[in-house]
């Protein structure tokens, strides 16, 4: 299990010159020659709004002040997007030297040979977790580097609960409990509040309830590790609750895209990682959102992790090895990213970013949510099987269907199982 004590606690930082000794690896290549009369430039791209791009060019600009010898090009896109241009220019053989990755998509990269070994240049993880480290590894290669942590939460908005006479949960429920404060609170909205989207719909809140039942998701050698009949007892969770005033209609949300029911006060709860507080905040104009755990049948398992909420990765190809090794450590460890970036991008990873950083308001209930659980927190998942960003699509496609009344449990557990098989076949 996490020590969050030692992981979110104050520690007493080594020298600069220690934290370079103690960097994870060597290079391979000789050290690039830019100078500040001539830099190595280096392309570097992101997802994400408008406030991470600004956030994110002022990070670019500090890293070259400090390193004129390296410029960084930096652009950006929406996360659909942008995962379309890297199939591209995978396919192409041109990908950005530097990356945001996205845990789902580490291991398509990373086993086709597209990422680049971070072990073999210059990234100081002394700062980190070792229980975190490997959701960035492969076959015992390390492919990224975790910016940030995030871990899954029960929103809920006070007002609204204070509004219709309900009392604050605190988040010790099972899923029955968790079922009928839903329902209470869709009976009290009489149809203009909802309790929630339908949670059964979200792939990672069925992975925490395979955890909870400590089921494996996925096996050492990419394959499922539960079967079709977990998936079915799991859809059937929120049975009853569909076409009630529990669960807000999938037709609702649609309409209401690209902000969320939550975000657009049409629900009073929402189960999703805890570092959406400030984009929630911003799209509801609440004057304050809370945090509790997601509910169990165990209470001394809540199948909750944390998860790196990106990850930093680099080229295989790249010609800059070593300047987009400096880039990365920079941008994972530098206490005045942190400051940059504050819980945006979740909590910081490294323990000297953390340290460096100042939470305050937002930033710190999340903080201080992560605090909350880190006595049921477990290892990390190691990165998903090749082709689950497509699995994952699937599993929401199917669960909508099943909302929309397109599909019975059966046929959507069928659907999913068939497209994962087919797949899992394809990249054996």
């Amino acid at each position: 299990m996490i020590d969050r004590r030692k992981f979110l606690g104050t520690v007493a930082l080594g020298t600069a010159s220690a934290a370079f000794l103690a960097a994870c690896g060597q290079s391979s290549s000789p050290a690039q020659t830019g100078s500040a009369e001539n830099p190595v430039t280096i392309t570097y791209t992101w997802w994400g709004n408008d406030d991470r791009a600004e956030r994110t060019r002022k990070a670019i600009a500090l890293f070259e002040s400090k390193n004129p010898d390296i410029k960084v090009n930096g652009n950006f896109s929406d996360f659909a997007g942008y995962w379309q241009k890297r199939a591209t220019e995978a396919a192409g053989g041109g990908l950005p030297d530097v990356m945001q990755w996205d845990l789902s998509y580490l291991r398509d990269y990373g086993q086709r040979n597209q990422l680049l070994d971070l072990g073999t240049v210059k990234i100081n993880t002394d700062a980190f977790e070792k229980s975190l480290l490997p959701s960035g590894q492969i076959r015992g290669k390390t492919y990224g580097i975790p910016t940030s942590t995030n871990a899954f939460a029960v929103y809920y908005d006070p007002a609204k609960l204070a509004s219709l006479g309900i009392a604050e949960p605190d988040g010790s429920w099972n899923y029955k409990e968790f079922n009928a404060f839903l329902t209470e609170v869709g009976q009290k909205g009489n149809g203009t509040l909802f309790g929630s989207t339908d949670y059964t719909g979200v792939w990672w809140m069925f992975n925490i309830w395979l955890r909870q039942n400590n089921i494996q998701a996925f096996t050492e050698d990419g394959k499922l590790g539960f079967t079709k009949d977990d998936l079915k007892k799991w859809l059937n969770m929120t049975s009853e609750l569909r076409g009630t005033g529990a669960i807000v209609g999938e037709d609702k949300v649609t309409q209401l895209l690209p902000k969320s029911p939550f975000g657009s006060n049409v629900t009073a709860t929402e189960v999703t990682w805890d570092n959406f507080m400030a984009g929630y905040l911003a799209d509801s104009g609440a004057k304050d959102l809370k945090l509790v755990p997601v509910p169990s049948d165990d209470p001394d398992n809540l199948g909750l992790f944390l998860k790196p909420s990106m990850l930093m990765v680099a080229s295989a190809k790249t010609k800059n090895k070593d300047a987009a090794a400096r880039f990365i450590d920079f941008m994972v460890n530098d206490p005045e990213v942190g400051q940059i970036f504050k819980t945006s991008r979740g909590v910081p990873a490294s323990k000297t970013q953390r340290d460096g950083t100042t939470f305050e308001g937002t930033d710190k209930l999340v903080v201080d949510y992560e605090k909350s659980i880190e006595k049921y927190l477990k290892d990390a998942p190691e990165p998903p099987i090749v082709g689950f960003g497509t699995l994952e699509s699937t599993f929401k496609r199917v669960a909508q269907d099943l909302n929309y009344g397109k599909l019975t449990v059966d046929g959507a557990a069928d659907a999913w199982f068939k497209e994962a098989e087919d797949l899992i076949k394809q990249n054996a």
